[in-house]
């Protein structure tokens, strides 16, 4: 079930995707309401599980791990469990950023970022060349990122 969103829980919730390290009192300034009203929407949401988390995003060409990879990935057999037994084994692996189920086409897509070409490619070997399910592996690597977002539109309703 869907929770209901009013005004208030839009701009409080576009905020929070702009900064989430803001106090509540900067929040409510920013938000046009009191810090109690403020608190009491954040907890609300947060209850509701509309906020699941909040973390600190980091700026990859100031670490180590520089190197996006889309992957898609084909299984030989595409049953429930055998999807299921592939999803855990890359949810496990801290190098893969996203995973998802598509169609029609590959079975998964992945953004995998590593440090580097051998990486990538020990990263290959343990999860997609060792796995006797994985039929097809076909990766694409970036070579500039135009955009990274981690916004979710939340729309003002109509009128």
């Amino acid at each position: 079930m869907k929770l209901e969103l009013d005004d208030l829980d839009r701009r409080i919730l576009n905020a929070l995707q702009t900064d989430a390290s803001q106090t509540n009192h900067q929040l409510a300034e920013s938000v046009h309401a009191s810090p109690p009203t403020c608190l009491r929407r954040v907890r609300r949401l947060t209850e509701a599980g509309v906020i699941v988390r909040q973390v600190a995003l980091l700026d990859t060409d100031k670490l180590a791990s520089t190197l996006t990879a889309i992957v898609e990935i084909t299984l030989d057999r595409q049953g429930d469990e055998e999807q299921q037994a592939f999803e855990a084994l890359v949810v496990g692996e801290p190098a893969v950023q996203q995973c998802y189920r598509v169609s029609p086409g590959p079975d998964f897509v992945l953004v995998v970022l590593v440090a580097d070409m051998p990486a990538y490619h020990a990263l290959a070997h343990r999860l997609f060349a060792s796995q006797k399910n994985v039929r097809n592996v076909r990766s694409y690597f970036s070579v500039l990122r135009s955009k990274f977002e981690t916004a979710v539109p939340i729309g003002m309703p109509k009128e």
